[in-house]
């Protein structure tokens, strides 16, 4: 199983719309969508039991073959909420050597300093990063339809692709 999750809160954020249309393409991809019912972090609170919606995270990142996030950058940086969620994983080592890969939707040349920051967390947490799905998609918000799926042909095959890589480096 390969778990995506969104950086973006945002109801109308392109970067869910990416992992929505891996989901779609892909009968073994799970869209996470529980990031806004995470309790802010506080290491005190990172013992057992968990708070519900931590303990699920967990256990989805533990259950998954490989994880493929998709985030925007906010003021140069990871968005708060979710560095929050990459902060609850750092005790629990589900995501230990994982392969883990992200789809950049910024425009060309935007997002860098974010999947430099990822990657600087993604090392820290021990996470596999399979550079090759790792990938620039960029996306535009007339890019999404109504149900919130990406229509351009050329990006679909690019996220299929990325999906690919990831099953790959999972088997």
């Amino acid at each position: 199983m390969l778990l995506l999750v969104s950086g973006s809160l945002r109801a109308g954020s392109t970067n869910t719309a990416a992992l929505r249309t891996a989901a779609a393409q892909a009968s073994d991809a799970v869209l996470y969508e529980g990031m806004a019912a995470l309790p802010h972090f506080d290491p005190d609170d990172d013992v057992d039991p968990l708070p519900p919606s931590v303990a699920d995270l967990r256990a989805r990142i533990a259950a998954a073959d490989a994880v493929l996030f998709c985030t925007p950058e906010y003021a140069g940086a990871l968005p708060g909420s979710f560095k929050n969620l990459l902060d609850w994983t750092v005790g629990g080592g589900e995501i230990y050597e994982k392969p883990v890969g992200w789809i950049n939707v910024a425009a060309e040349g935007r997002g860098v300093a974010v999947h430099q920051q990822l990657r600087v967390v993604l090392g820290y947490v021990g996470a596999r990063l399979v550079d090759d799905a790792c990938i620039n998609v960029p996306l535009r918000r007339d890019d999404v339809d109504g149900d919130g799926l990406v229509t351009s042909p050329s990006a679909r095959a690019r996220i299929a692709a990325a999906l690919h890589t990831l099953r790959q480096a999972a088997s």
